[in-house]
């Protein structure tokens, strides 16, 4: 009795994690020099989830553009950075992209998520004062 009880706890502990966030990993790109990305196809809305890392303070970059994969058009650049560290960025639009990424000495990793409409006010920008 005390296994099916114990099982049953960890069954809904799971389906409450699960509906908490729906956030749901399209692709995962990772390097250390510049690249174009595979093509990923996303609805919107979306996240760009970055991760820069290095073993130098400063001279390190990177810069992130978003592709169009079907025209090869350049919808424009979507981070650029000098410092180490991480961050989100939201996208309304769906579509198939690919990225290209940019770096100098640095170890980059960049996540595409999927998010739902209800999800997107979690992930808006902070203001400064």
């Amino acid at each position: 009795m005390k296994v099916i009880l114990t099982l049953a706890t960890a069954a809904i502990a799971v389906l409450l994690s699960a509906t908490v966030s729906s956030k749901n990993l399209v692709r995962e790109f990772a390097g250390n020099k510049p690249t174009t990305t595979a093509e990923f196809t996303v609805d919107g809305p979306w996240l760009l989830d970055w991760r820069l890392d290095a073993d130098y303070e400063s001279l390190v970059a990177l810069d992130i553009s978003l592709i169009d994969a079907r025209t090869g058009q350049h919808m424009g650049r979507v981070l650029h950075t000098k410092y180490r560290g991480n961050g989100l960025k939201l996208f309304d639009e769906g579509g198939t992209y690919k990225l290209r990424i940019s770096s100098t000495l640095a170890r980059w990793r960049v996540k595409i998520e999927q998010i739902t409409p209800e999800e997107v006010e979690q992930y808006t920008p902070r203001r400064n004062n």
